[in-house]
């Protein structure tokens, strides 16, 4: 049955609703005359600002309010960023389409107070052109050079996530890492009134807020590796919603969703959260060009094995799916690395291949060891 309007649910920050807004402006492109407008839900995550994410507990910390509201038809759709997206969701609701991919990379910020003798560095991402299979293990490695290394000793960095912290210290244990919450403003702000000698931020937010001129350096993926969907947009909504799956099946971007999809499946396999130090990044080399065939309801299990096989994305034979993951102490003693290359059609068989290969490691002795601490301040204290 087709209607006149659609509701998104949304969070309420600057960030939040610029995709949001992304995501309403895409649907009127596609629909002229469709109303769509927001419903701007505060969630679990945005009121609790004294406490570091990963001692909150629970999952879907910055999703549960809006999934609820889906599921009370107060919204058709919820608009989230993927790396805050837990990968189990409630029955009758499911994630349907997975948006272009902004940079992934985290964003190094230095206050304007302190000097460091280097120049901005930053490294394009890699591509993994001219590279023979496995070649691209090396992208990175060869980057010796970054700020991190010329930060005074004992430094104080700001940042919210035992990702970024344990990578960190792993290279840099003299560093004090200092638990930093709020909004990108917030953030910035207690840069610049000198709580921080520096804050590492996610570079995609930065750069959709039109703030890229504060950064210092993108970091290069061998000092951080990226957050699972980190810099992609998902669009949440309930399964049987056929006109609403309909809708928004045009805003899926067939690369970023095969890679995004790729990277959580690692993460569920290791059954961690969003604030547990595991990351992961998935790029594809040499994808199809060409007639791009889009993946609608994917994942919806209303939909019958035939119906979605015509679904399928078509990736070009020669195509090739790269995954890079790791789990990490919360002192940055011990990084578990790993890597994965295949058929990007398998992307999640690929995703569980290479948990089981970080596991086999010792990555459940490291995450066990996390959650039975429920991640306390790393090494400094929290800042609300």
């Amino acid at each position: 049955m087709k209607r006149e309007k659609v509701v998104i649910g949304t969070r309420a920050s600057k960030l939040a609703l610029w995709q949001a807004e992304y995501i309403q402006s895409e649907l009127i492109k596609h629909y002229p005359g469709l109303e769509v407008d927001l419903n701007k839900i505060k969630t679990t995550g945005d009121k609790i600002l004294d406490v570091p994410l990963a001692q909150v507990g629970g999952k879907g910390l910055f999703v549960k309010e809006i999934e609820e509201a889906l599921l009370r038809h107060e919204a058709d759709i919820a608009v989230h960023s993927m790396k805050d997206v837990p990968t189990e969701f409630p029955d009758g609701l499911y994630l349907a389409v997975i948006c272009e991919r902004e940079d992934p990379r985290d964003a190094l910020i230095i206050s304007e107070k302190l000097k460091v003798k280097s120049e901005k560095f930053n490294p394009p991402i890699p591509t993994d052109k001219n590279r023979g299979k496995g070649g691209s293990e090396k992208a990175g490695r060869g980057i010796a050079k970054s700020l991190i290394y010329d930060l005074p000793e004992g430094a104080t960095i700001g940042t919210s996530s035992l990702r970024r912290s344990c990578q960190l210290l792993s290279i840099r244990p003299d560093l004090k890492i200092v638990q930093l919450r709020g909004n990108l403003d917030t953030r910035l702000r207690k840069l610049d009134e000198g709580q921080f000698d520096a804050v590492i931020l996610a570079a995609a937010g930065i750069k959709r807020l039109g703030l890229q001129n504060r950064i210092t350096e993108i970091l290069p993926f061998e000092i951080s590796l990226s957050a699972i969907g980190q810099g992609a947009v998902g669009i949440e909504c309930r399964t049987d919603d056929v006109f609403i799956n309909d809708l928004i099946a045009p805003l899926d971007h067939l690369e970023t969703s095969v890679c995004v999809r790729a990277e959580r499946a690692f993460l569920k396999r290791l059954e961690g959260g969003c604030q547990v130090p595991i990351a992961a990044y998935a790029r594809i080399k040499h994808i199809a060009k060409g007639k791009e065939q889009r993946a609608t309801y994917r994942d919806n299990p209303l939909i019958s094995t035939s119906e979605k096989s015509s679904y399928s994305p078509l990736i070009a034979q020669d195509s090739l799916l790269i995954l890079d993951g790791l789990v990490g102490s919360i002192s940055g003693d011990e990084i578990i690395k790993g890597r994965i290359e295949g058929d990007p059609e398998e992307g999640e068989i690929l995703g569980v291949q290479l948990a089981d290969d970080i596991l086999s490691k010792g990555a459940k002795e490291i995450l066990d060891e996390v959650y039975k601490r429920c991640a306390p301040p790393v090494n400094g204290e929290i800042s609300s």
